[in-house]
């Protein structure tokens, strides 16, 4: 398959409501290089999903499997910074702040506006972050 289309066909799945889309690549019989297709999707999208996977694929046929996903439950906070308001993407488990990461358009902005490079931006809005607790 042409590998120009995994980004049109990672648009169309996001789209219709898969959760995560990632390649793998894989040795395949007779020792051909190969790449999976993974998709985790609801349920109740899996016909949808499948749809678009054979209509915009090279593939004759799809392994399913059931698995079960645990996620942190997420928030957006605002945080005031030196850079100005930036959107936080904070996550919680049993309701303790675990982790938090500034919103990557946002960062990219910022680092585009002051010159600055983009992991040096994320790292000082961090610090902040780290000192305002």
């Amino acid at each position: 398959m042409n590998p120009e289309i995994y980004s049109y066909l990672f648009d169309e799945l996001f789209a219709e409501g898969a959760l995560d889309v990632f390649l793998t690549d894989i040795k395949m019989k007779k020792n051909r290089p190969g790449v999976m297709l993974s998709v985790l999707c609801p349920e109740k999208k899996q016909l949808d999903l499948e749809k678009i996977i054979f209509k915009e694929t090279t593939t004759l046929g799809i392994r399913i499997k059931e698995i079960k996903r645990s996620c942190l439950k997420r928030k957006f906070l605002n945080f005031n910074s030196s850079f100005g308001t930036v959107t936080l993407k904070a996550a919680f488990y049993n309701g303790e702040l675990i982790k938090f990461s500034p919103e990557y358009e946002e960062c990219k902005e910022i680092a585009k506006s002051k010159g600055m490079p983009l992991q040096q931006v994320y790292q000082q809005i961090i610090s902040e972050k780290m000192l305002d607790q």
